[in-house]
């Protein structure tokens, strides 16, 4: 954030287009919890932000310049925030129902959402790549209760750590199944399915519509150009409707979706006026799922 130092004492830093994705979550969240009326009110991502502001300040990324000013547009910081306070909310509800439940955040990022949630009791897991969770290190202390782990969500082999705990367990996946495959999206999920029968999913998806043709070159352009991405960042699978996941394997049960659409908030501005038109709400919104047969905690 604006104010930081150290610009003479760290060599130039080049956000990947892996982690640029990471820091510009985390930088709208700090830059939310500056605003007088805070949708999220993350202090912590503003302490992280500017801790990190060191490690950037040498990079000649557009997209560290926007963060380092900053220069990001305000209805992308209202969205994000909203995002993240929507995704806080399924993780209450899940802890309201199960206090002692299993939390497992795909593709975290450097979102402290663990800080904002923390029940006293949920057995909590960050799951990131290695650059991303050696960031995470030096901000983040694993407890008892807060673990964390580098690797891809493709390699199932993270699951072996999870399923240590009985669970009932909660997945997220915020601005992450989109990078990914068709293939590997539909992988996962009935991999997830398959090892932790009864579990929840929540995540983010894109309309398959948007994959293809003119609206995949609209969408490029706003990744690569106008959020500085990089030029190989791209939206790579989607649903073609908010229940399609049930086609995908026995037991997949649709639970309910939420778009940014669904808020009252006044921030949102005119885009309200399309809260009812379908092509709209589901351009890109968050589905939840049941995945598989219902496991009983207790056996």
């Amino acid at each position: 954030m604006t104010g930081s130092t150290g610009r003479d004492q760290h060599a130039a830093f080049t956000l990947s287009e892996v982690s640029s994705t990471s820091f510009l979550t985390l930088y709208c969240h700090a830059i939310d919890a500056q605003s007088r009326n805070s949708i999220l009110g993350d202090t912590k991502a503003l302490e992280i932000a500017t801790a990190l502001d060191k490690t950037i300040a040498g990079s000649n990324d557009n997209l560290a310049r926007d963060l380092l000013h900053p220069r990001i547009r305000a209805s992308l910081v209202t969205h994000i925030a909203m995002r993240a306070r929507r995704y806080d909310e399924y993780v209450k509800d899940f802890l309201a129902r199960f206090p002692g439940g299993v939390v497992i955040n795909l593709g975290c990022g450097l979102d402290p959402r663990f800080t904002r949630i923390d029940n006293g009791t949920v057995q909590y897991f960050d799951l990131d790549l290695p650059g991303i969770m050696a960031i995470r290190r030096s901000v983040f202390e694993e407890t008892n209760r807060y673990h964390a782990i580098a690797s891809s969500v493709l390699d199932f082999t993270w699951m072996d750590v999870v399923s240590v705990y009985p669970g009932p367990y909660l997945f997220l996946a915020e601005g992450v199944f989109m990078y990914l495959g068709q293939d590997e999206v539909r992988g996962l999920v009935l991999g997830l399915a398959k090892r932790f029968p009864g579990s929840e999913l929540v995540c983010e998806v894109v309309n398959s519509r948007w994959l293809r043709g003119p609206l995949k070159r609209i969408l490029n352009y706003k990744l690569q150009k106008q959020l500085h991405f990089g030029r190989e960042a791209s939206y790579r699978s989607g649903l073609s409707h908010t229940r399609e996941m049930e086609e995908w394997g026995p037991g997949i049960r649709f639970l309910d979706d939420w778009s940014y659409l669904d808020s009252y908030d006044k921030r949102l501005g005119w885009l309200r006026v399309f809260r009812n038109i379908g092509f709209m709400r589901y351009t890109q919104w968050t589905v939840h799922y049941r995945l598989g047969e219902v496991k009983n905690p207790s056996s």
